[in-house]
């Protein structure tokens, strides 16, 4: 789960908000506040859906106890579904990784039914589960726990970004972007764990190892496993990739490479990708499942003139480019700097 969706009147708190000169909002329900609190501990965040007077917005921007909990808040007469929607793509996540609380039947009814891959929940649902997944992530790590701020800075980004006079090359390049690359730690198990149960858009194979098989890769020469951390002029991203990378004499053979849809857009995939088939020195191969939030992640295998070079599944192919392809240049707005273990 990556974010909790919430209504507002009857929800976050008990009376219903009127608009209206000076007027301030209800004041919210404790337990809410401390549910959000909660939930933003564990790296999930919290939003606004309400049918509601979209002048309210900015009510709720500057009431800070309520501006400081919210991200990509929606609020207006239309249906709950598609401001759901809306705070998805805003966000850059899945509406699978989304969970929806609302004291009214009607609205959860139609959610479940427009948007059946959201969690639908009634706040005392909510209270009895708050406990236990999906709310309750298997692994907390410090990135996780600072997910909401980062979120926040992104927010800024993208503030920048509309604001910014030259293009968006120039605007990247204005960003200072700094991706660190290393050999993962055992450190790292946590946040390796993480990426790969948690990342959809960004990853090749969708498989979450064990904790153990990590612990085994780390500690074996015949595995490499690098981890990425992405930083800008705005802040950092955190650790937001992982590959899986068995050695082979042939080729390197990329089991898992995951990374934060955070960083889509950015072209850090590329840059990371690339960053691999030099380490290898030999090409690799990675290894593909292809579902239905990773096309962009296939795309870009297919730019680097990756192709089908064997099928060991139905649902899973290895992919591999012809001996000699040069790799694609890395994005001319990130430097990349390569860390000691």
């Amino acid at each position: 789960m990556k974010c909790v969706v919430w209504d507002l009147d009857g929800t976050v708190w008990d009376e219903v908000a009127i608009e209206g000169d000076g007027q301030s909002l209800p004041t919210p329900r404790p337990d809410v506040l401390r549910a959000i609190d909660v939930l933003a501990e564990r790296g999930i965040l919290s939003s606004v859906a309400s049918r509601t007077d979209p002048s309210l917005l900015a009510l709720l921007k500057s009431t800070p106890e309520l501006a400081e909990r919210f991200v990509a808040p929606q609020l207006g007469w239309g249906d709950k579904s598609d401001s759901l929607r809306r705070i998805a793509a805003e966000l850059g996540i899945g509406l699978d990784t989304l969970a929806f609380v609302d004291d009214t039947a009607f609205e959860r009814a139609e959610v479940a039914a427009r948007a059946p891959e959201v969690l639908v929940l009634s706040p005392e649902e909510l209270a009895a589960r708050l406990d236990e997944p999906p709310l309750l992530p298997p692994v907390l790590t410090d990135d996780s726990r600072a997910r909401v701020r980062r979120y926040r800075e992104d927010s800024d980004r993208k503030a920048a970004a509309a604001s910014f006079g030259g293009s968006r090359e120039d605007f990247l390049r204005d960003c200072d972007m700094r991706l660190a690359v290393r050999e993962a730690r055992p450190s790292d198990l946590d946040r390796l764990l993480e990426l790969a149960t948690r990342t959809h858009r960004l990853n090749s194979t969708g498989e979450v190892p064990s904790a153990e098989e990590l612990r085994s890769m780390l500690a074996s020469p015949e595995w490499f496993v690098p981890v990425a951390r992405l930083t800008d002029r705005f802040g950092s991203y955190g650790m937001i990739g992982a590959a899986l990378v068995e050695r082979r004499d042939a080729a390197w053979r990329v089991h898992l490479l995951a990374l934060s849809c955070r960083v889509a857009g950015r072209g850090v995939a590329l840059a990371f990708l690339r960053w691999l088939m030099e380490r290898s020195g030999a090409g690799i191969e990675v290894l593909m499942r292809p579902t239905s939030a990773n096309l962009e992640l296939r795309v870009l295998f297919r730019q680097c003139g990756m192709r089908v070079v064997e099928q060991p599944a139905h649902d899973l192919a290895v992919l591999g480019a012809p001996a000699g392809t040069p790799p694609p240049d890395a994005p001319a707005w990130l430097t990349i700097v390569e860390e000691d273990s």
